[in-house]
């Protein structure tokens, strides 16, 4: 707390009032219980919006002291000696606090348990003909709320329903417009408001994030704005990031102590995505980096669109209305980043009325596997009697979908065509009879220029979604075409997966059609080049990439390499790593939609392997995280029913991990459990199945060889009546 203002706070205690008004320099808010907390603003004397009235009730003097409902909402004002405007905004429970001042500029800073986390970094948006919003504009006037909510998630991830709380501090500006804060107990956000009616022009945004000395992060860098987002996170020193180098986000800053701060964004709309660039100078900290509104494009090819003018400013958009939130999940413990929804919680609620013809599941995928099916009476191909295959392959497995990758279409660039052979229509009605639905990619250009009518005939088909690809841009025009597929997909009852895409913003909470997305170095970099992905890169994944949401990473290869043996072959792919670290990604890696990337045959030969495969599900009741250490290893326990799935994966350290089933409830347990062989380190493919009688409070011992893992099924034993 600041000292001078200890003694106000000490007065306000023993409820002491302004001696020029008399009114009470601390109130308690009223009506704690509901759900959402009414904004309050201080009146008379202490709401006065110059803040600069003098409290003379106090020992000693204090300039313009004003608070705000402190108690329900954490927050303090002031206005300090110098001048500067200043508040103080609090978590629910204190274990975090943000700190506001306007003087020359208006910064920011954020504390963890009294240890700063963030350093007084700077903050303005700039309108274009109307200067910095947090400019000479006059004072603010803040008013502060607390809410509580409950999100019932349409399609869960992580959890069925989540509660959620948080404080508020809405500074409004003299142009009338305003910052808004927010302080949730895992995390803090803010984000910019433009009141003013009509177009807008977005010509800069400041957004720095300053932190302190010996700070490094895993840090996705970029070399063009042009780009998938599928780039390895480098553990590097962030004052040894210049000016000239940027990454994508989301960033996981590792600050001194072992505290972690995963810097991101969500509501995305209309606006560009934000990449982040170093402050150079030797200075550890990062600041925003956007892309400019686009104004001219070119196509490379059938899929390669980028942006080859581009105006002076970042965007050109409507008001009033909101801008993206800044988001800083804040943690002690590196579990904490799995757990958290905060990305989700502040995107906003669903646009979709009936989500109910949402289905998550299981996906036989093509693609990766180069469609190797053997010991088969038919050619194998892009044909019908190839693709029935994999439906029955599905139907029999507990596999929910057939996706159609890249080579369905006649033209890749007209997503009406079908391919000589393939007859879709007999496809999708053969699925639909065994209870599979199908799935067809398309080029994201080649969409867009049939847009209604090819969803109106996937619709009419019977296509339960689409997988949207190659778009590898987030400027603003970019982000509104995602909002546009969602939207109109969700019309047309079907779902998205978005390839060649950024990383997720909260889109799944308004359209939650969207059921995963790419933007992360998935499975299918195997087929080329083993310097992109790996298990220490797959280590740091979890604590990362899927903070932001879902990620496709489609896991599921049967061919797994020890570290000297792996090969690039791309009609035979590998992976690296061992067989049980690509079964326990169905457990860790979250996808509402998890793909199958090996083929029909190669799991048909593994049935030991494919009965895990065939039970996993894709969402989940409940998670628990039972050992985490970002980039190093992963072990989570995930709830579906009255059933139980562990997940355990290692970098390239061998490791043994003491898993305690504490998370079971009373009673009789049977655990399927699929765990690295004595010969695993030399031949990825040694796993060893076993099945143990268990209770809550056991530990069972994980032996996790380089590059492993370890999948647990466990259900309750069931006694027949008497």
């Amino acid at each position: 707390m600041d000292r001078r203002y200890a003694g106000v706070r000490q007065a306000a205690a023993a409820g002491g009032r302004c001696g020029r008004c008399r009114n009470p320099i601390l109130e308690r808010a009223a009506g704690a219980t509901e759900s959402v907390e009414r904004s309050r603003a201080r009146t008379g004397c202490h709401s006065n919006s110059s803040f600069n009235r003098e409290c003379s009730s106090m020992s000693g003097r204090f300039s313009a002291l004003a608070f705000l409902g402190v108690h329900c909402a954490g927050l303090t004002m002031a206005v300090p000696s110098n001048g500067e405007e200043a508040w103080t905004l609090e978590s629910p429970s204190s274990r975090l606090k943000v700190e506001v001042r306007r003087g020359e500029e208006l910064t920011y800073a954020v504390s963890l348990r009294g240890e700063p986390v963030v350093l007084p970094s700077a903050i303005d948006l700039k309108i274009e003909g109307a200067g910095w919003m947090a400019g000479d504009g006059g004072p603010c006037k803040a008013t502060t709320r607390s809410a509580k909510e409950t999100i019932e998630f349409p399609v869960p991830r992580k959890y069925r329903r989540l509660d959620v709380k948080y404080n508020e501090l809405r500074l409004a500006l003299g142009n009338g417009d305003a910052l808004v804060f927010r302080a949730y107990d895992e995390g803090v956000a803010y984000r910019w408001h433009a009141a003013r009616e009509g177009e807008i022009v977005v010509a800069e945004e400041r957004a720095q994030f300053t932190f302190p000395d010996k700070t490094k992060a895993w840090f996705p860098e970029e070399e063009s704005i042009f780009s998938h987002q599928e780039r390895q996170y480098k553990h590097l020193e962030l004052a040894d990031v210049g000016e000239d180098r940027f990454g994508s986000t989301g960033v996981l800053v590792d600050l001194p102590g072992g505290r972690k701060l995963y810097l991101s964004e969500s509501d995305l709309a209309s606006y560009p995505g934000m990449f982040l660039r170093g402050m150079g100078a030797g200075k550890p900290g990062l600041v925003g980096k956007f892309a400019p509104y686009a104004l001219e494009t070119e196509a490379k090819n059938d899929r390669d669109v980028p942006v080859t003018k581009a105006a002076p400013y970042l965007a050109r958009t409507a008001g009033p209305r909101s801008f993206p939130w800044r988001v800083m999940i804040v943690t002690e413990d590196d579990a904490e980043l799995l757990t958290s929804e905060l990305v989700y919680a502040l995107a906003p609620p669903s646009e979709i009325g009936d989500a109910s013809w949402i289905k998550p599941g299981k996906v036989a995928w093509e693609w990766w596997n180069a469609i190797d099916v053997y010991g088969v009476d038919f050619k194998a191909g892009v044909n019908t009697e190839t693709y029935k295959y994999f439906v029955d392959f599905a139907a029999d497995h507990g596999v929910a979908y057939l996706l159609l990758d890249e080579g369905w279409c006649a033209d890749s660039s007209d997503v009406l065509s079908v391919r000589e052979g393939l007859d879709l229509e007999e496809l999708v009605r053969y699925g639909q009879e065994r209870g599979v639905g199908v799935i067809l990619w398309v080029l994201w250009n080649a969409l867009d220029v049939k847009l209604e009518p090819a969803l109106e005939k996937y619709e009419q088909l019977g296509v339960a979604g689409i997988k949207v690809d190659f778009m590898q841009r987030d400027d603003q025009w970019m982000v509104e075409y995602y909002h546009r597929i969602a939207r109109q997909a969700a019309k047309h009852r079907l779902m998205v997966d978005f390839h060649g895409a950024y990383k997720p913003t909260g889109l799944r909470r308004q359209f939650p059609n969207v059921m995963t997305s790419e933007g992360v170095t998935g499975l299918e970099q195997y087929k080329w080049t083993d310097q992109m992905t790996n298990p220490e890169q797959e280590l740091v994944l979890p604590f990362v990439r899927m903070v932001a949401g879902p990620m496709d990473f489609t896991p599921g290869a049967m061919s797994n390499a020890s570290r000297g043996d792996w090969k690039a072959i791309g009609n035979h792919p590998m992976s690296f790593g061992t067989r049980c670290h690509q079964l326990a990604m169905f457990v860790v890696y979250e996808s509402p939609l998890q793909m199958l990337a090996d083929s029909p045959t190669h799991y048909l030969e593994e049935p030991e392997c494919l009965e895990f495969l065939a039970a996993v599900p894709t969402v989940w009741d409940e998670l628990h995280v039972l050992e985490a250490k970002a980039a190093d290893y992963v072990a989570l326990a995930r709830k579906s029913g009255d059933q139980w799935f562990v997940g355990a994966m290692t970098d390239w350290t061998r490791r043994t991990l003491q898993l305690k089933l504490d998370f079971l409830p009373e009673g009789e347990y049977e655990l399927h459990a699929w765990s690295d062989g004595v010969n695993a380190e030399r031949n990825g493919r040694d796993f060893r199945r076993s099945v143990q009688q268990v209770k809550r409070g056991a530990v069972v011992q994980a032996e996790l060889a380089p590059g492993g893992g370890w999948a647990g099924w466990i259900k309750p034993v069931r006694r027949p009546a008497r």
